[in-house]
């Protein structure tokens, strides 16, 4: 059974999060637009035998929405996650991530390997290959030219219009045409979320205070330093390839970023694998938690 909780942390961020079950802890870590509800298949499946955790992050459904955009910068995300785990004191846990949830997750590993066990990434670039692919490849740019305007002064306007409805085209909309479910229910519960006050411009902020955007004039996409950013936790990525705003040229070279690595790419799968493949992507998960591979 799913309870909800809060968690008021020493950094002032009061997190909202789903629980369910007891055992070892796996965190599930959400992105854009979703919130905690996007893992209620994963809580249902692995609280039978964890203790499964899905917090909305911060700028998300109820939990603190800061109103400046730098109080979503990456390390302050990261931040949220580290106090969190030490709030729920189950010590190193394995991590599933994905979407900007995967962004901040990759910056976790890095920073803060010794609370890891295993990180399982759904479709979420590495930032030093999604820094390159932004640079150098111009199919990876007219993919991503949605990211400025999310970063820009009328994102909240165009996207609330019709009680969100382009949000719901590009989520629900998107994973039922490939084969997902999005129930009265579902729905119901995203809008309720989007709703929220702030809520919007929370999720919004993650996009504007991020440094990786497609170039704006002449100015060069910056270069994160892959020293910074190598990750030496045991990790699972999984790719839905049929991803419109994420190409699979993000995986050309990670296993050089990431060690050890697998990848496992689903090619019928969109972004939103998750919610049209879950079963699969359950199993996936849970073989590669529990040391049996994939």
């Amino acid at each position: 059974m799913i309870s909800l909780h809060f968690a008021d942390l020493p950094n002032g961020m009061r997190l909202h999060y789903a629980r369910a079950g007891e055992g070892p802890l796996i965190l599930f870590v959400h992105g854009f637009p979703e919130f905690w509800y996007a893992w209620h298949d994963m809580l249902d499946a692995f609280g039978r035998d964890h203790c499964a955790v899905a917090p909305d992050m911060r700028g998300y459904n109820l939990s603190g929405k800061p109103a400046g955009v730098r109080d979503y910068r990456p390390r302050l995300l990261v931040e949220d996650l580290r106090l969190l785990l030490d709030h729920l004191q189950t010590g190193p846990c394995a991590m599933v991530a994905h979407d900007w949830g995967g962004a901040v997750a990759w910056n976790f590993a890095a920073a803060h390997p010794e609370y890891l066990t295993r990180l399982v990434i759904v479709n979420a670039p590495h930032p030093v290959t999604f820094a390159r692919e932004l640079q150098h490849n111009p199919a990876q740019q007219q993919a991503s030219a949605y990211m400025n305007l999310f970063r820009s002064a009328k994102a909240e306007r165009v996207l609330s219009q019709g009680a969100c409805a382009r949000l719901e085209r590009m989520t629900l909309d998107a994973w039922a045409a490939n084969g997902g479910r999005a129930t009265g229910e579902d729905r119901a519960a995203y809008r309720a979320a989007w709703s929220q006050p702030g809520a919007l411009t929370g999720a919004l902020n993650y996009y504007r205070a991020s440094p990786l955007h497609p170039p704006e004039g002449e100015g060069p996409v910056p270069q994160p330093d892959p020293a910074a950013f190598r990750v030496h936790v045991s990790t699972l990525v999984i790719w839905g390839e049929r991803d419109e705003a994420l190409l699979t040229g993000n995986l050309d070279g990670l296993a050089e970023l990431v060690d050890p690595l697998q990848i496992v790419r689903i090619a019928t799968g969109s972004h939103w694998v998750v919610h049209e493949q879950p079963a699969v992507v359950a199993s996936l998960i849970r073989r590669f938690i529990e040391g049996s591979g994939t």
